[in-house]
């Protein structure tokens, strides 16, 4: 009988076919090499294609033909990441879940760390944050003001104990996500915070990890309406948490 799988990673991916062959491999060479005490074996990978208009699908077959741990889940139209994620948990098999970009502008070494903490400080969710005071991130001042901003209004509306909702890079108790994705309705850019908030209050204990950030992305434009979609989501989230209470 095979061993139970241990950790689930979580890969959403939209229009990467260009690194994405690279960046699979990549992910399991770390996991591959991770000691034998990190809590990372046995793994899958669980690759998401959220409607692509590019070979990414594809690719992704390619490499699972090459090794079993990794997994395709395929769908279109395009539905946003809270939904790719959606739909890679449904078909999880890990008693720990972790999500992970999958461009690798986060590099999977960074999940040993979240591991690491997860079991130092006995918590049920741990995630990455480029506002944490160890993180090595170059920040354009005016993602440093959105950022800066946001945390506030997250702060004063649900009392999250966290910096950053929106990095990347998360590692969940498989109990913590059961609970509550039946509950989520954001389906893009606010469910991060939504998944935190309901995490947060079913008394899960949440900590923030430092990052780096390697790639050049963050440097890019900013799209107003993806920031006025995510500030509006932020709204419904709290008037149906904490206002309704629904």
């Amino acid at each position: 009988m095979s061993n139970p799988t241990q950790l689930s990673v979580l890969l959403p991916a939209y229009n990467e076919a260009d690194r994405l062959r690279v960046n699979l491999l990549e992910t399991l060479k770390t996991l591959d090499a991770a000691p034998q005490d990190a809590g990372v074996r046995p793994f899958e990978l669980i690759l998401v294609d959220d409607g692509s208009s590019d070979e990414t699908a594809s690719i992704a077959r390619e490499v699972a033909l090459l090794d079993a741990r990794v997994r395709v889940v395929s769908y279109a139209p395009n539905a946003g990441k809270g939904e790719a994620l959606r739909r890679g948990f449904a078909s999880a098999q890990g008693s720990l879940v972790a999500f992970l970009d999958a461009d690798l502008d986060l590099h999977p070494r960074l999940l040993l760390d979240l591991l690491q903490v997860m079991r130092e400080q006995k918590a049920d969710v741990v995630i990455g944050s480029k506002r944490h005071p160890a993180s090595h991130v170059e920040y354009p001042v005016l993602r440093r003001i959105y950022s800066a901003v946001y945390f506030g209004l997250t702060r004063i509306l649900f009392g999250l104990p966290v910096r950053d909702t929106q990095t990347g890079i998360k590692l969940f108790k498989r109990a913590v996500l059961e609970n509550a994705f039946p509950s989520m309705q954001v389906r893009q850019y606010a469910f991060d915070l939504e998944l935190l908030v309901l995490a947060h209050m079913a008394g899960a204990r949440i900590i923030e990890a430092p990052v780096t950030v390697t790639s050049q992305r963050l440097s890019q434009r900013i799209h107003m309406v993806a920031i006025a979609t995510m500030f509006w989501d932020t709204l419904k989230t709290w008037w149906r948490l904490r206002v309704r209470k629904h």
